[in-house]
């Protein structure tokens, strides 16, 4: 079976010196609800879909209409482009998912890519911190306010973005947040969503909108989950 991601963009797309978001689901799900939520409060539109071999074969039905899982949304006025998943994928994928992602940046011209990863935490620790690829990203976490992390792991597709950034000298921020990692965890939705936009100029989130989209993204991200996890039994068995 082929790992290959392949991105069928819809429309042109102009980002240039913008901003690339990553909403591939993590721990409790709140990168995908934050991203989710930023979608709905300001005026993204949608302009690409992401699809591989080594997805589970799903469609995502929101208000009857058939969607890809992964699919891709801008807002050009704002020069942001998001990566949104409803599938948390295979630890086999994570790598070409991230070069992925920093092939599709380097054509749109993306200046800052934007990530997050999840440390599982019962008493709701609210601080942010930031990792950076390269010197120009730390000053962007410097300047936003957050601590940066001298010492420690990221897994998955940041550790990627990050290690391969640093080598193409992509400027690439992860966010470091803490998430009780069960239920819709609004209030690290929140914090993230936030985070994200002191990073972000232009963008912003709706905190009464995040509630109500966290029920609702939480509820399909687990049952693409679930159906995803029942194909590949089903598959593999």
């Amino acid at each position: 079976m082929t790992s290959e991601i392949k991105i069928k963009e819809l429309k042109p797309i102009n980002l240039e010196g913008g901003y690339l978001i990553d909403g591939f689901p993590s721990v409790g799900f709140s990168s995908a609800i934050a991203t989710e939520s930023m979608v709905h409060t300001s005026n993204f539109e949608i302009a690409g879909i992401i699809d591989s071999e080594g997805f589970p074969p799903i469609s995502v039905v929101k208000n009857g209409k058939p969607n890809f899982p992964i699919r891709i949304f801008v807002n050009e006025d704002l020069k942001i482009g998001i990566f949104l998943s409803y599938l948390t994928l295979e630890q086999s994928l994570h790598r070409v998912a991230a070069r992925t992602m920093l092939e599709w940046a380097k054509k749109h011209k993306i200046e800052l890519i934007l990530s997050s990863v999840a440390v599982k935490d019962p008493n709701g620790d609210e601080e942010m911190i930031g990792i950076g690829s390269t010197q120009s990203a730390r000053e962007k976490i410097r300047d936003a306010g957050l601590k940066g992390l001298e010492h420690g792991t990221v897994p998955g597709i940041p550790g990627v973005l990050l290690n391969e950034g640093s080598i193409i000298k992509q400027d690439v921020v992860v966010i470091v947040f803490h998430t009780k990692g069960e239920g819709p965890d609004f209030k690290s939705s929140a914090n993230l969503c936030m985070a994200m936009s002191k990073l972000i100029p232009g963008a912003s989130c709706n905190i009464s909108l995040l509630q109500n989209e966290a029920e609702k993204a939480e509820e399909v991200i687990k049952e693409a989950q679930v159906e995803s996890n029942q194909i590949k039994d089903s598959m593999y068995t």
